[in-house]
């Protein structure tokens, strides 16, 4: 038997094979040929938070709060001077005091013919005398808290700038007009003062 001729391929074939390969070898070539110009550069800088640091005076003339007083009767004063210092590195927009009775007694709780309390600041340290501590202020004398009932919850002592001391007087009064009721009566009084930082800014 005569085995019949092949029949060629035809043209639109010959076409597609033809695109195909030329695809192939443009992806093969692309690879090989692609890229990008680049440039970078960069910066650092430190930021670093502040502190918020309230302090009493150590001792002495900067500190009598710790020192107590027995025998008061009606009419008796008690002094106390106190150093508040910011030992941080932010300014505190203020500065405020607390004082709560951790040992109670009418001296405390009679609001009225029970201690009072005032507080002044000088400018300068106070000159102590004493004991009996009394202090004179040798500066600018200025009164911070009015005459008020010896417990409060909060009271404003004013702004305290990074680095700086305010110089307190507590005077305490123990009204003349106390009657029997308060006598052999005895209260700890305990201060706290407390700091706020400044406003938030920008920096």
């Amino acid at each position: 038997m005569k085995s019949l001729p092949s029949r060629p391929r035809s043209r639109s074939s010959k076409i597609l094979l033809s695109v195909a390969v030329l695809g192939a070898a443009g992806s093969i070539a692309g690879l090989g040929t692609f890229a990008t110009f680049t440039s970078s550069t960069s910066a650092s800088h430190t930021v670093a938070s502040g502190t918020v640091v309230i302090a009493l005076g150590a001792s002495g003339s900067a500190n009598r709060l710790s020192v107590g007083a027995t025998g008061l009767a009606p009419g008796d004063t008690m002094e106390r001077a106190v150093d508040v210092i910011n030992n941080g590195t932010l300014d505190m927009a203020s500065v405020a005091l607390a004082t709560s009775a951790t040992t109670s007694s009418l001296l405390d709780t009679d609001t009225t013919n029970g201690l009072q309390m005032v507080i002044d600041k000088c400018s300068v340290a106070w000159t102590e005398s004493g004991p009996p501590y009394t202090y004179t202020c040798g500066g600018t004398l200025t009164n911070v808290i009015a005459s008020t009932p010896v417990i409060q919850a909060s009271l404003s002592l004013g702004a305290l700038t990074s680095g700086a001391t305010t110089h307190y007087r507590v005077k305490l009064t123990f009204p003349s007009a106390a009657g029997n009721t308060l006598q052999n009566q005895s209260s700890t009084i305990q201060y706290s003062f407390t700091g706020t930082q400044r406003a938030a800014t920008s920096k």
